[in-house]
């Protein structure tokens, strides 16, 4: 295929995709419709770079091109692997540190979290507001603040 050929191809998707995306912002807003018009644009940006030309020559075989494929294939999958084995190692190795005065630190089943000092954030004392004060006893009670 010729360079006028994919851009022309690449142009009218991207035309398309923009046409949909006015649909969808009559429909959905404007969030939705720039998330569909951001993945309009992708056809046209990588003809303009090259890689739409790229993926064209793959269709033809290509023995080097192939290899060269298979090789970056190769290199991800190594990154991939390492970074599992990594994680899995820095999970393993990290001992459970003791607390102050040497003791570990465990957590009583029934016990209540200890109270934010004042002047802390979400602590102003007493709500003022008596829902907000039994929403805070809730959320105390279920130990998330």
């Amino acid at each position: 295929m010729t360079d006028a050929t994919i851009f022309a191809i690449s142009l009218g998707i991207t035309l398309l995709g923009l046409v949909i995306s006015w649909g969808v912002y009559k429909r959905r807003g404007l969030a939705s419709a720039m998330r569909g018009a951001a993945w309009s644009l992708v056809p046209l940006a990588a003809t303009m770079t090259g890689v739409t030309k790229f993926f064209v020559d793959m269709a033809t075989f290509n023995l080097e091109k192939w290899g060269g494929a298979a090789i970056a294939g190769v290199a991800v999958l190594l990154y991939l692997t390492s970074g599992v084995m990594l994680s899995r190692r820095a999970g393993a190795a990290a001992p459970e540190r003791p607390a102050a005065g040497g003791r570990q630190e465990r957590k009583a089943a029934g016990k209540k979290p200890a109270k934010a000092p004042k002047g802390e954030i979400g602590s102003a004392g007493p709500a003022a507001d008596p829902e907000m004060a039994e929403i805070e006893e809730i959320l105390r009670n279920r130990g998330i603040k």
